[in-house]
């Protein structure tokens, strides 16, 4: 089953534990995948699409998850 709900920059970012402007600077740099849909201008990522990206992302040696 997809989770088909729409997250925001705020949304990714608590994810993934950055500020939001961390992820804002992501999507400037390309390191974000392309939105799933825009509205209104603002751009939204179907938290499946996140997930994905957040798995594949290179993590920092001293970070560990808990």
């Amino acid at each position: 089953m997809t989770d088909r709900q729409l997250w925001s920059y705020k949304d990714i970012a608590a994810h993934i534990r950055v500020q939001p402007d961390t992820v804002r600077s992501y999507r400037k740099h390309g390191l974000l995948p392309p939105p799933d849909h825009v509205e209104g201008g603002k751009p939204f990522w179907y938290a499946d699409t996140v997930r994905t990206w957040a798995a594949s992302r290179p993590r920092s040696q001293t970070r560990r998850d808990e």
